[in-house]
Formats: structure tokens, sequence, C-alpha cells
């Protein structure tokens, strides 16, 4: 992200609180300039951010009975109905505090958060039933920690109530339970506090309150009472205040701690745009997150939404209790993530809008809601799957997008984030999905008798982050200052071009009256019609070639890339009975381009799913597979090289074959057509026309999931093989398909690769005159199979992307084109290449196309770093598309009906072709010797028809008809 869009952002950061703040933050992000707000920043947190790690103690500890633990309402609740999988050893932390520690320390965490299981310090809830050794445990885990100069955040209450709380007095539906949690929360202070500077109350009191007393989905799993919930709240409030109130007037004089309770929330955007669904949206985050945050943060009241909606369900607070609970929280404690707090069960709660998972955005609206706390995430996460082991590539992508949004969140929306919680250190017992999911940063192997922990790729990530403080920008990742090459072929792509085999100019036989005094009217008459013209056609006949040309030019390239039509061309397959009309105007249409300035660069067959746009016979033939297909192409190609290689230069015989849905028998006979309309070329007009011959390849990068797994490397490196060397190789190499790629389908036992015979091998080996390739995209790729993307079963990869990605729908990713285009170097030492498609689909009707501008800058600033700094030899680069017209949603110009729409993309693509790149601002200009126009012989006067005006003057009406004169310019012989 540039500092100029940071200056741009920072604009946007907020004032003070005003009553009902939140309510602004939808349209605020809606008005963040797209997608620069989206790009990943580059920054690092503050010195003194906390960095932690967090585990609850029924999830790890177990020892559930030992050393005279009581039971908790988990204890019972998993031993209840038809539950048959409890927590009773979890990851048995009790019996492992070396290792958890150990962990803790290979993380580098400034702090580890940990909760304290009430019934194995009380087994009965209450102070009379002390268990020292229960206790100890505790001590020593906090000694351990002080050892390793880790800072605790201990949680009183993480969801494990006493279960003889539960059974004797209700639970959290008896107000008596107030004072028993202040007296517990008193010992606690008292026996841990000198160690302790941060604490939490009670975690998750909504979970608690609607999931453990409304739906019954956790425990104590009560659901009889629709009411219950709120009178539960109430109660967590209540207690919640009495433990702040007691520490601060006790113990925060001594301890010097802090003290809050952690809400969780999910996010939630407006279905629609109006501001009924905003605050629909507002009264959701008040029902979950404002149902708690409000008495502590605001007015000691409940949220008015809540109020007005529940009416007398709610309980209500006396002016002494608002007094009570207005201001017990010293930080604002947030949690976030796969809690059940996103995932609301029904919906409830969201009251018509769409559930959404934005980090940043929510911790804008607390911000703004609540005044700007120092909001601490105190847990924050994913998950995967139960059968997943040390590789978690869904776990850390999301963890690094959590983090960014964080960074952004502190840097740009000036939110006072103060600390980050990754959830959890280990997997464990996940509450109501019990071992179905692991959350953890490190493996546990629950099948050994040790508990063994290992940790997972997702650890090494966040240890990374950690030792780093952030994302700090590295020299790859600033925009390179430079210039191409003077002769840098600037170009677009068109997948085809706009076609008119009927001339539509200079075709009207009518007389016309034009009122030139007047109105400026043409009026028809009746009766009276221009001689014929008697003459050939003339490329200026053609309006569509004018209309597609003045577009072409209005960009400021100098070399445009189309398709033709080989279907249309040769219809029949004998290139005898051609098409010589469509060839005309394909004549005339290069013709235009050249005198525009502008090289043409053909591609003789373009690939697509759609159809074959072969010619009917071999369509009907078998296609490719027919092995006369090869051997029509090659002469379909001298048809246009001979027609055609006057203007023509830059020829692609096949435009993106390396299709996976191509087979390989397919593919073997493309490859062979290429090599034998190269050869073709090359032996037959090479000499004579100049121009050069290549194939274009589909190059859509693909990067390991993770960069420091040697077991992510070796499948990235298979699916290019599969991918690019497949035709690559065989051309720009060895002359055969990628060793990689034989010896992995020999592993497999397949043999559907064709085998090249020694006179194909030296058919196609080295057909090429320049490495041309399209490249759109990037890909994640890892050798961990996880069922929520897709998985390659033939290549044993899974494919992924990084969730902090711009997507459209594709994710932009511009350094993947960088390294292509090294990809291509190191394996195909100094072959000239260019990017002959690069572009990005956006909404059609967007004419301020911010995504393709973004797009475009930044990709081809990866383009001038592959040339400037790592010594590819690139020829050009060639934006996708010219127009929505033909490639809707690709175009740099739009189109309203008949109306031709010039986007901001354009623009800036121009621009930049202006500069020849990015130069460095206030060095010396570029000298770069101006290109003489196009001459296509001398002119030479010689009798032709051409069409004159005859002006007669009366009446202030002029009659213009046609007359023919015979004096005109010579024309090159090949032009009609």
């Amino acid at each position: 992200m540039s500092a100029f869009l940071l200056l741009a952002l920072l604009a946007f950061a907020p004032a003070s609180a005003k009553p009902n703040a939140g309510l602004k933050t939808w349209g605020r992000f809606s008005k963040l300039p797209y997608p620069g707000d989206k790009a990943f920043l580059y920054d690092t947190f503050p010195a003194d951010f906390m960095w932690a790690v967090g585990t609850a103690a029924y999830q790890v500890e177990g020892a559930f009975d030992k050393d005279g633990k009581g039971l908790s309402v988990w204890d019972t609740f998993t031993r209840g109905g038809n539950r048959i999988v409890t927590g009773d050893v979890g990851s048995d932390s009790y019996h492992n505090v070396r290792a958890d520690v150990r962990a803790i320390q290979q993380l580098g965490v400034s702090h580890y958060r940990f909760s304290l299981s009430w019934s194995r310090i009380f087994p009965n809830g209450t102070r009379g039933s002390y268990n020292d050794i229960g206790t100890s445990y505790y001590r020593t885990l906090l000694r351990r920690l002080k050892e390793i100069r880790v800072q605790p955040v201990v949680t009183l209450y993480h969801w494990d109530l006493p279960d003889h709380l539960q059974h004797s007095l209700g639970g959290w539906s008896n107000p008596e339970l107030v004072e028993i949690f202040r007296d517990y929360a008193d010992f606690c202070f008292q026996t841990f506090g000198d160690d302790v500077k941060y604490w939490i109350t009670i975690d998750n009191p909504f979970v608690v309150a609607r999931h453990g007393y409304g739906t019954g989905v956790v425990a104590p799993g009560i659901k009889n009472d629709p009411d219950l919930p709120f009178r539960v709240g109430h109660n967590l409030l209540k207690a919640h205040a009495a433990a702040w109130h007691l520490y601060d007037f006790r113990y925060r004089p001594r301890q010097q701690g802090k003290l809050s309770m952690a809400l969780a929330s999910h996010w939630i955007k407006p279905s629609r745009t109006r501001l009924e669904s905003l605050r629909e949206c507002q009264c959701s985050l008040d029902h979950v997150l404002g149902w708690f945050a409000r008495p502590l943060f605001t007015d000691g009241d409940y949220p008015p939404c809540m109020k007005a909606r529940l009416g007398s369900r709610l309980p209500s607070f006396t002016q002494e209790e608002k007094d009570q609970v207005r201001g017990t929280a010293d930080f604002f404690a947030l949690s976030h993530g796969a809690a059940l707090s996103f995932h609301l069960i029904n919906d409830s709660l969201k009251f018509g809008q769409q559930e959404d998972l934005d980090l940043r955005m929510l911790l804008y609206w607390v911000n703004a809601e609540y005044d700007r706390p120092p909001i601490f995430v105190v847990q924050s996460g994913w998950y995967v799957l139960g059968n997943t082991k040390t590789e978690d590539p869904k776990h850390m992508y999301y963890l690094k997008r959590f983090i960014s949004e964080a960074l952004k969140s502190i840097v740009i929306d000036r939110v006072n984030v103060v600390g980050y919680t990754a959830w959890s250190l280990i997997d464990g017992f996940e509450w109501h999905r019990e071992y179905g999911i692991r959350r953890g940063l490190y493996y546990v192997d629950f099948n050994t008798s040790d508990m063994k922990r290992e940790p997972k790729t997702s650890a090494t990530f966040y240890r990374t982050v950690i030792h780093r403080n952030g994302f700090p920008e590295l020299p790859e990742n600033r925009p390179a200052q430079g210039v191409f090459p003077c002769n840098f072929a600037w170009g677009v792509s068109a997948n085809s071009i706009q076609v008119e085999t009927t001339p539509s100019q200079f075709a009207d036989p009518n007389v016309y009256l034009w009122n030139i005094s007047n109105n400026g009217e043409l009026t028809r008459l009746e009766g009276f019609s221009a001689p014929p013209l008697r003459r050939t056609a003339h490329c200026a006949d053609y309006a569509t070639i004018r209309q597609q040309v003045d577009e072409i030019r209005q960009v400021g390239l100098n070399h445009f890339h189309f398709s033709l039509n080989w279907s249309a061309l040769v219809p029949t397959g004998d290139v005898a009975r051609a098409n010589t009309t469509l060839l005309g105007f394909y004549r005339c249409f290069t013709r235009q381009l050249l005198q525009a300035n502008v090289t043409p660069v053909v591609t003789l067959w373009h690939h697509t799913r759609q159809r074959s746009s072969l010619p009917a016979p071999l369509d009907a033939g078998n296609k490719w597979l027919n092995r006369e297909t090869p051997a029509a192409f090659a002469d379909y190609a001298r048809l246009c090289f001979r027609e055609l290689g006057t203007y023509v230069k830059l020829w692609i015989t096949l435009n993106e074959p390396n299709d996976e849905m191509v087979s390989y028998q397919e593919a073997h006979q493309m490859l062979r057509a290429h090599a034998m309309a190269w050869h073709a070329y090359d032996s037959e007009f090479r000499q004579a026309q100049g121009g050069q011959v290549s194939l274009a390849l589909h190059m859509d990068w693909v990067e390991p999931a993770f960069s420091f797994s040697r077991e992510d490397v070796e499948p990235a490196k298979r699916v290019l093989d599969f991918r690019i060397g497949w035709f690559a190789e065989p051309i720009f190499g060895s002359g055969d398909y990628p060793v990689g790629m034989r010896s992995w389908l020999r592993q497999l036992n397949s043999l559907d690769l064709p085998v090249f015979n020694e006179e194909d091998r030296q058919l196609v080996k080295g057909t090429f005159d320049f490495f041309a390739l399209s490249h759109f995209s990037t890909k994640l790729v890892t050798h961990a199979k996880e069922d929520s993307y897709t998985y390659t079963a033939m290549l044993e990869v899974q494919h992924m992307i990084d969730t902090t990605w711009i997507m459209s729908p594709r994710p932009v990713v511009p350094w993947g084109l960088r390294k292509a285009l090294n990809w291509v170097k190191e394996h195909y030492n100094d072959v000239p290449v260019y990017v002959m498609a690069n572009g990005v689909q956006e909404d059609p009707a967007r004419f301020k196309d911010s995504l393709r501008v973004y797009y475009l800058y930044n990709y081809i600033n990866e383009a001038l770093k592959a040339y400037t700094l790592d010594g590819v030899n690139l020829k050009g680069y060639f934006a996708y598309a010219l127009s929505d017209q033909r490639d809707p949603g690709f175009g740099l110009y739009g189109q309203v009906q008949d109306e031709v729409i010039v986007k901001a993309s354009l623009s800036n693509y121009r621009n930049i072709i202006q500069h020849n790149g990015f130069p460095v601002q206030g060095g010396a200009p570029q000298q770069c010797p101006s290109s003489p126009p196009p001459c296509f012989g001398c002119h030479v006067l010689v009798k032709r028809p051409v069409v004159g005006f005859l002006t007669l003057v009366g009446s202030a009406v002029l009659i213009t008809f046609s007359l023919i004169i015979y004096y005109t310019a010579k024309r090159h012989k090949d032009c009609y």
C-alpha cells in the first residue's frame, strides 16, 4: 500500500464518539478508496503491542476428577442425552505444564491467556470446599510463565461453572451467584494477583446466557424458558461489576492490574443500502455485543433497541445498579472468529441482514460506539477439520487475515488496538463440536499417552509475525521506479475484432437535398439516383475498421493483438476455397493499423472451451485428434502468412492451448500443428517478410501455500509442469514433455501421455522466436488435503487462496506476474518474452473502473521489476481487453447501447505508456528515437475512380451527387 494511499485513508479516521456513532461504520467503509483499501498493508504494530495465545480450562486441562477437583457443568453436560464424547482428558494440560510452556516459549508471545477451573479450586463452588492441590497447579503454571517472561492473562470463568452451584441454586439464573462469584474472584485476586496484570472475569457472556440457558447448545443445556437468558445475562453483568469493584478497591492500588469482561461478536452487513437496513445491523450487534458492552462502557443500561423489542422480557436496572455496572471495564476485551456468537445458530438475531466475517469493521464499530476504549483482542482464529494434522493452511491464512485487519485498524482507522490473541495454543475439546474440529496452533495427538504436541504451520507463521512485529515492508513489496526499453511493445489484446463483410461506406445510390442554411437536414430526392460506381471495394468502405482503429489509437499503444477465425476464413478446410471477402477485411484492418502506427499481432487459432473454431469438416472429424488437422492448420497458416504477412510481423499460432480440459493426445497434435506452421514460416516466408512466430500459453502463477515447506514447493512445481511445462518444454526446452510430468504419470501407472518419436521431437523442438504468455491471477497449492478447498486428486494438490487477496472474481496478486516471468527466464534462459494478455474482470457498469486501474498499475510495475531487477528479457506488455463489447467485463472501453464509453483505466494505461513505465520523479527523461511512419510503396498518380462532389448554389439549397474523377493515388498492390 503506497504512502499516498495511506494518507488518503487516514482522512477517514474517526473523530470523537457520539451517541450511536457505530451506525456510521458501514457508510464510512463504503466510501474508502477501492480497491486500494483492500490491498495488503505492509507495516508493523506498535512496539508495546501484546502478542498472545490462549486456552480454556475445560478444553485442555483434562484430569476432570483428579486431586480433589469437583465436577463442572461441562462434566455433567457431556454425559447427558446421547453424548458419548467428553472433555475428561482434553489435551491433558494438567499433566503437561512443561510441554505447554515450551510451546508458548517457542511462539515468542508476550502474553498467555488461560482460564482457571472454578471447580478445581473450589470443588463445590464456594470457599469452604477449597482445594489446595488444584490451586497449586495454577501457581506452578504462573511460576513457569514468569520464568520465560510471559505475562499471564487470567480468565476467572470460561463456561465451566461448578456443577454443585447449578444443581443446588440453578446456576447463573440465581442472583445469589453474584456474591458467590465475587468471593471466588476475591480468592483468586488474593492468591494469584501479584503475578497477574490482566484479568478477564467472564468469557463470552452471550454464549453462557443465550446458548447455555436459552438454546441449550452448550452447558448446562437449559432451553425451556425463552426469557431466562436475559435474567442470566443480568446476573452475569452484576457478578462482573461486583468483582471489578472489589479489585478496584482492594487490590488495584497494590497489584496495578486491569480487569474486563470478554465480549464476543459476529459482524453484520446490510442486505440493502437503505437506512432501515443499517439500523437493523446496528440492532443485531446490540443484541449480541451491545447487550453487555453498553452497560459496561456507556450508561449502565441495555441498548435502546433491545429494550424496545424485548420490553418487559428484559430485566431493568435500578439507578444504583446502573451506577454499579457502568465503567467497570479497564479495556475492551473482544473475542472474534469461530465462536458461537459468530455462528448465530439461526437467523433470529440477524434481523434480515447478512452475517459477515470482518474484524476490522467490528473493531471500528467498537471504537466508535464506545468512545475509543483500548481494545485487546483476547480470542481470534479459525478452525480446521478434526482429521487435519500439522498442516493447516486454512487456519494460517485466516490468522493472516485477522492480524492484517487488526493492523489496518491501528494504522489507518486509528483504533486503539493494544493486543491480539491467537486461539488456541493447542488442540482440545471444542465444546459442542467436541473433537470434530481443531483450533490449536499445536497439533495434539489424542491417541498417545503423553498427548504429544507438534507445531503446525500456523504456529510457524504466527511465530514469524510476532518476531517481525507484523508485516514490515520488504524491498520487493515497494513499487519500482524506472522505464522499459525504447522499443518496448505496448499493446492491447482482444479475443476478436468486429468484422464487417459488406461495405457500409459510399454504398447509398440516393441523391439528397441538404438544407445548409436552415436546419442542416438531408432530404432524399424521390426519383433521382447516382450512377453506379462500378468499382471494387476499398478499405475506407468499412466503417467498423475506422471506428476500431480510432479506439485502438486513442489508447496510445503501438501494438494490437487479435485473433483470426479459422472456421470462417476456411469454412471447408480447403485453403483453395478460402473466404476472400473476410480475408480482404483482415488485410484492410491490419493495413489500417499500420497506417495508425500500430503494429498488428495476429493469432491464427484462439482456443475456447465453448467451441473448437475448427473448420466444419475437421470439427466433425474428431477435431484435434484427427491426424490430418495439423497439416490442415499448416496450410491455413501459409494462407495467412501469404495474404497478411506484408503487414503482420508478429504471429501467434495457438493462443492458450494449454487448457486443463484439453487431453494429452489433443495437445500432442496441437504441438505438431504449431511446429509445422512455424517451419512453414521459417522456410517459406521469413526471409521476405522478416516476422516472428510463436505460441501463447496461459500462465497463471502457482505459489506454494507454505513457502517454507518443501512438501508444498514440490506440488507447486508439479502443477507448473502439468500446466505450463506441458507445452513449453517440448518447444523451448528438450523437445519432450517435462521429466517431472512423465515420472508422476508413471507413478500413477498412466500411459496417457504420448511419446515423441525422433521425427516429431526434431519437428517441435526450437519452434519459437519468443515466449508469449497470458497471465491473469495466482493460486496457492498445498499437498495438505482439506475438504473445503478444491482438491485435484490426480496431482494430489489442494488449490486455495490467501484470504487477504483482493478478489474479482479471481484473486488479484500482482507479484504473481513477476514470478511467472522469472520462471520463464530460469527455465529457458534469455528468451524474449511478451506478456500477451493481462487483465481483470470488473462490473461493466463501473466506468470509473478503479479495480482495473489498480490492477494495471501494479501488474505493470511487477513486470518492470522483472525487467530492471531480475533481468528478464521482456519485450512487451498487452493489457486485456479493448472493449466490453467483445470481451465483457474486461474492456478499457465500456458501452451503453450504441455509445462507447472511455473508462478511467484507459486514461491511466495511456499515461503509463506515454511515460514508458514509471520514471523517477525529477530524473532526466528517457531519450528515444522517433519511428518513421510506415510506407507501402510510393504514391504516384494513375487513373482510378474516386468520389467527388459538385455543388450548385441556389435558394440556399445544395444538390450533391456522385461524380467520377479519374486521378487518384496508386494503392499498394495487395490493398483493395
